[in-house]
């Protein structure tokens, strides 16, 4: 195709509509017709990136393959998709600015004085066209995170404007919002989509396509009204229903034709061949489990599904590969305590320690890493949760008293977890982190970890500062922990196993980040075959 088109994705009337999943669908659908597609997201926020917000406040951090900490809607992107993204497709409005005012202070903008239009506004048009100018994609998908009519987003929405000015029939707004059910009445109510769809107008951004989310069939006369008051045609008027699983989302979508639409407005060929029988196939697996594996969930904002995104979903995916159902046991590493913490853990097949940033002591995790090890329960330790299996171990088994992370315990007399030393004393915190993909070499071919990647050197997504401390590395496999992958630049220790145990896994890094539909995580797959019942 000769030249890149644009799609806009813009939320109204409320936040949390789905814009994310409305996206990664419609670049499922123009995808499996033929076409390539990734996705972008702008977020509105002024942090440089959603590495140092709180999960309370944004979910998860998703990292991509290149180091990027990135909106958790990237995640989305990868696993509806099954490609990678990098640091382009996430963009913030902290990122804009810092660039904006890097280029004033070097002078670049020639004494002229600075401005939301056109600097502001150029930058970000700039972004938004990298990734179709290096000719990989023929659609872009850009995601505007927030609802129109937020202050923050205004520069997004006028960048929108003056793109669809200029690039005309090579690019198209989809609006989605919603449509309320008012029980008192027992009416669906399109006043707030109108009034959404004038704030866009009042922007200068006419919508060709809105998505209504919808709790109940919205029926012609409704999408008539819509269409009239909206200035759209009768088909580009879609319904967005509540459905079990996001992953139906795409198949809904089709019924809808919203990709026949958006192929229509952009001049574009249309396929009339679509293939989507595998994910027809994981649906299938997904909808008809032939049992349930009870599996616990340890950390700490486990209040907020969304700060273990990656995980959750990964645990579908290699729940519908081994046919079985999870049902996830959401349980604060803070309420496990040595008084309950058998009666809490009692009835799970598989236990998962999770990674986390709010590293104040790691007791409840430590006691759950315990049992595990000392019940035979299959166990998977990621990043912190690794940690935790580590010093467990050094506790109970090494009988090294008060050994520890030197993240928990800085005086530590055995710090079995410790910062490497080229990075202590570094005064940028960011600095200390290792991100993004790093190369692994397993070690042991008999390992679980060989078994269920079924090869020896893989490369795995890393946010993380403390590492194995190789010090202690003999001891630990003297006593029966083994470290079975490492990195061979660094000898940094990637996985730990201990062999006698059914299977208990501690992994340096975060597995769940590259789990997709298609391709379900190995390590994930392999957990929970093993956490099922004989």
């Amino acid at each position: 195709m000769s030249e890149t088109r644009y799609i806009f994705v813009t939320g109204g009337v409320t936040s949390s509509l789905g814009k994310g999943i409305l996206a990664s669908s419609l670049a499922k659908l123009l995808q499996s017709r033929g076409y390539s597609v990734t996705i972008q997201k702008l977020d509105p926020y002024i942090n440089i990136d959603p590495g140092t917000l709180d999960p309370y406040e944004h979910g998860e951090c998703f990292v991509t393959e290149d180091g990027a900490e990135t909106d958790l809607d990237l995640g989305h992107y990868e696993r509806f998709l099954n490609e990678t993204t990098s640091m382009g497709n996430n963009i913030t409005t902290g990122r804009i600015y810092q660039s904006v005012i890097s280029k004033e202070r070097k002078g670049d903008y020639q004494g002229k004085t600075v401005q939301v239009i056109p600097h502001i506004t150029d930058e970000i048009k700039r972004i938004i066209k990298i990734l179709g100018q290096k000719g990989k994609y023929d659609i872009v998908i850009t995601e505007i995170g927030g609802t129109v009519g937020d202050i923050e987003s205004l520069p997004y929405i006028e960048t929108v404007r003056q793109l669809k000015w200029e690039l005309g029939t090579k690019s198209l707004v989809i609006h989605l919002t919603l449509v309320p059910y008012l029980a008192a009445t027992g009416e669906l109510k399109t006043k707030p989509t109108q009034h959404s769809v004038k704030m866009l107008l009042e922007a200068g951004v006419q919508p060709d396509i809105l998505v209504l989310r919808t709790e109940y069939d919205i029926d012609v006369s409704v999408r008539e009204k819509v269409a009239l008051f909206c200035n759209v045609e009768l088909d580009a008027v879609v319904q967005s229903i509540n459905v079990p699983t996001i992953y139906d989302v795409p198949l809904k979508m089709l019924e809808e034709k919203l990709d026949i639409t958006v192929l229509k407005k952009l001049a574009l060929p249309i396929n009339e061949k679509i293939d989507l029988s595998e994910w027809n196939d994981f649906l299938t697996r997904f909808k008809n489990p032939k049992q349930t594996v009870e599996i616990g969930l340890i950390g700490k904002y486990v209040e907020l599904h969304d700060a273990y995104k990656s995980i959750v979903e990964a645990l579908v995916h290699a729940g519908a590969k081994n046919k079985c159902e999870i049902n996830i046991n959401w349980i604060h590493s803070e309420t496990v305590r040595p008084n309950n913490y058998i009666k809490k853990l009692s009835h799970l097949h598989g236990i998962i320690v999770a990674p986390d940033s709010r590293r104040n002591e790691m007791k409840g995790e430590i006691l759950v890493a315990r049992y595990a090890r000392e019940k035979n329960v299959p166990y998977l330790g990621i990043c912190f949760g690794m940690h935790a299996a580590v010093v467990e171990f050094a506790q109970n088994v090494l009988k090294l008293a008060n050994a520890d992370s030197s993240e928990i315990n800085p005086k530590t007399l055995y710090p079995v977890i410790d910062l490497i030393e080229h990075k202590k004393g570094v005064a940028n915190a960011g600095e200390t982190m290792r991100l993004g993909a790093y190369e692994c070499r397993i070690i042991e071919n008999e390992s679980n970890a060989c078994k269920a990647y079924n090869k020896l050197t893989i490369y795995e997504r890393h946010r993380h500062r403390y590492e194995f401390n190789n010090a202690f590395s003999k001891q630990f496999i003297k006593a029966g922990m083994i470290p079975v992958g490492v990195n061979p630049e660094t000898d940094f220790i990637e996985i730990v196993e201990i062999p006698e145990h059914k299977w208990f896994v501690g992994v340096q890094f975060d597995p769940e980040y590259k789990s997709t539909v298609l391709n379900p995580h190995p390590l994930f797959v392999d957990f929970i075959k093993n956490s099922l019942t004989e």
